[in-house]
């Protein structure tokens, strides 16, 4: 007992201080919030919109704009661009309460998060999940789940997963929905008792991600059940699913800077 309470003295603090100091460190290869500029976008070009694998980018000047919900964050668009119009930056929020909110237009500043009064005042000091892997490659499952580590530690907040969709306020959801997965989607929701709460994480969630018009995917959650909260990424950084959690119940202060001052 002595040489297990000397261990953990030595550990010291792990738990990062985020959302009341810095967030942790992001990798450099992180691709966060593009940004895009008109003004350097070749009139009748193509190319960006041409290389994306899921239909993300779409117009030219001065009408391009990105699809969080359908973007893998590959870069492709960014690397082909003649113009350099597109630059993906280091902003990690990236979610959005509707979908349309996640079409990037220009340098505009992240949306605004935040939930209705109603679901703030139910489940703003406690919410349980029930996440749902419906069909997903594991990625978004694994950055999910990094979330209840000692670093970040989610529980500190209120918000833990459960094993019984019958002890949970909302789903995760994670993956396309395949078509094996739809009625075991269907039924996990409705054993969640009412109100209740949906959250589609990553790209394969929100729009069907590169399986987009599969004969044997539904494109996304919302083709089967009500979303509340987008989550995008391929997969999105815990970052990303924590800033989205804490914003959207309350928890975290709405910040003030731009995409290009992360």
């Amino acid at each position: 007992m002595l040489e297990v309470a000397w261990a953990r003295w030595k550990q010291g603090y792990r738990t990062m201080p985020y959302p009341d100091g810095p967030p942790p460190e992001l990798p450099s290869r992180f691709a966060g919030r593009p940004v895009i500029s008109p003004s350097t976008c070749a009139a009748g070009c193509t190319a960006c919109a041409d290389v994306c694998p899921t239909g993300a980018v779409t117009g030219g000047a001065p009408a391009l704009a990105i699809d969080l919900g359908r973007c893998l964050f590959c870069r492709e668009c960014e690397q082909h661009c003649p113009g350099q119009a597109i630059h993906f930056s280091r902003e990690y929020r990236l979610a959005a309460a509707t979908a349309a909110a996640l079409v990037v237009r220009g340098q505009e500043p992240p949306p605004a998060l935040r939930a209705a009064e109603a679901i703030r005042r139910v489940f703003g000091r406690s919410l349980k999940l029930r996440q749902v892997s419906a069909g997903g490659c594991n990625a978004c499952e694994a950055d999910t789940n990094v979330l209840g580590t000692i670093g970040w530690d989610l529980g500190r907040f209120g918000i833990q997963f459960v094993a019984s969709p019958r002890h949970a306020d909302g789903l995760l959801i994670t993956g396309p929905v395949t078509g094996n997965m739809r009625s075991a989607l269907e039924k996990t929701y409705a054993a969640v008792p009412a109100p209740k709460i949906v959250i589609a994480v990553g790209a394969c969630a929100i729009s069907g991600g590169p399986y987009i018009d599969h004969a044997e995917v539904c494109n996304g959650a919302s083709s089967t059940v009500p979303v509340d909260l987008f989550v995008p990424g391929c997969p999105p950084h815990p970052l990303t699913i924590l800033d989205a959690l804490l914003r959207f119940l309350g928890k975290a202060p709405e910040q003030a800077t731009g995409p290009e001052e992360q």
